[in-house]
């Protein structure tokens, strides 16, 4: 059965459209000084490459302002066409009033309300920035998060849940007052000339539970296009379980139209996992497909050789290095699913349930090992050349099965 999404006002951001029934898309953000020209075009084409649809980058200074023009001029020289989002806090108001060449670079501007107007009574920043939008036709995200939330907003409301005969819990008044402050804002982006489609709303937190609940009540609440994301995920394998068991339940409701995974790479690790976890998580769902999907064992006392792990761990790597080439002239080819098993209690089962799929010789088992196309049993293969052979076979059957008419 098709999942029914929530319908959401459709946003134009550069190349890429956002909400109603187009596809959730894959979003992430650079973690460079983006005065560093160079270290920021790298990275951007990167995470471009790995399947970022649209990728953010941090504008907190002149010199970052100034550099943005540079980085999408260079950005469009290599071909990458990837629209660059600018993350403003504090001091965006005069940033993109100075830097005109900035505002018109950027494909979005990403503001958060309660850092725009700290100790004021007006939220003129707020004005400022979204008066530049509407001058330069640009989106906006609206992005509240819980680490600095209004903090005139919240006191309000907590008065006022003071003063019920039963007051609510605080952490729900905390969540009442994310939902009230994005769509304020968002109202007011449309009083000051911003149109619904140009809106995007975020309400980052960093618990599990508080994420579902704080958007099922902001889908409730406005029909604005919701970028879903557990902020400040962490590390690691706590990351991506908190990032995948917060957003799922949503996705699987029809809430999130874009999706960021904010992981804490190690030091020098590899900005582009984020990317791939999103992905991941987007394709296990059954709401996208990226790239071709190996089913493999997780290994027990009949599979004492680690050559099955080996095998499917490179054939895996193979289909994504293959995928560059393979999605211009083979569509469909990123839902194919291939199996690598290591013996014979499930994998000839699992062999014949892909579109093709290898059951390895477990501990003590014949040394062959069948290949299954599309459930039927097709070869066998023995000795040394195993995964080169098992990879022709799979070049073979993309080209038959897959190859645009």
């Amino acid at each position: 059965m098709a999942l029914k999404r929530r319908q959401a006002v459709v946003v134009d951001v550069g190349v890429v459209k956002v909400g109603g029934n187009h596809p959730i898309v894959v979003q992430s953000m650079t973690n460079t000084d983006t005065a560093d020209t160079a270290s920021t075009v790298n990275q951007v084409m990167a995470l471009a490459r790995a399947g970022s649809e649209l990728v953010r980058v941090t504008v907190n200074t002149e010199q970052a302002a100034a550099a943005v023009p540079r980085i999408v001029e260079a950005l469009e020289g290599f071909g990458v066409r990837v629209p660059i989002i600018g993350d403003f806090h504090y001091n965006g108001h005069i940033l993109l009033k100075k830097y005109p060449e900035c505002a018109r670079a950027l494909a979005k501007y990403r503001i958060n309300p309660g850092n725009s107007d700290i100790g004021r009574k007006t939220d003129d920043n707020f004005r400022t920035m979204i008066e530049v939008a509407v001058e330069h036709g640009k989106a906006v995200r609206i992005g509240v998060n819980w680490g600095s939330l209004d903090a005139a907003l919240l006191t309000r409301m907590m008065d006022e849940n003071g003063r019920l005969p039963e007051p609510k819990d605080t952490r729900l008044v905390i969540l009442d007052a994310m939902v009230e402050s994005a769509v304020q804002s968002a109202r007011s982006a449309e009083r000051y000339g911003l149109g619904p489609d140009k809106i995007i709303l975020s309400a980052k937190v960093s618990a599990v539970q508080d994420l579902i609940d704080v958007y099922r009540m902001l889908a409730a609440a406005c029909e604005y296009s919701l970028h879903l994301g557990l902020t400040e995920a962490g590390m690691g394998s706590k990351g991506v379980v908190a990032s995948a068991a917060a957003r799922a339940p949503l996705l699987l409701e029809g809430i999130g139209d874009t999706i960021r995974t904010s992981l804490t790479p190690p030091p020098g690790g590899d900005r582009t996992e984020e990317v791939l976890v999103s992905q991941q998580i987007l394709q296990s769902l059954g709401l996208r497909n990226f790239t071709p999907q190996v089913t493999a064992c997780p290994g027990c006392g009949r599979t004492t050789s680690t050559f099955f792990q080996e095998m499917a761990d490179e054939i895996q790597r193979y289909l994504r290095e293959q995928m560059p080439k393979w999605k211009t002239g083979y569509p469909g080819v990123e839902a194919m699913s291939v199996a690598v098993m290591g013996c014979i209690v499930n994998g000839p089962g699992e062999s014949k349930h892909s579109n093709i799929g290898i059951s390895l010789p477990g501990t003590a088992e014949d040394p062959k090992a069948p290949v299954y196309v599309d459930g039927r049993l097709v070869t066998t293969l023995k000795g040394e050349r195993i995964v080169a052979e098992f990879k022709q076979l799979l070049n073979d059957y993309v080209e038959s099965r897959y190859r645009r008419a």
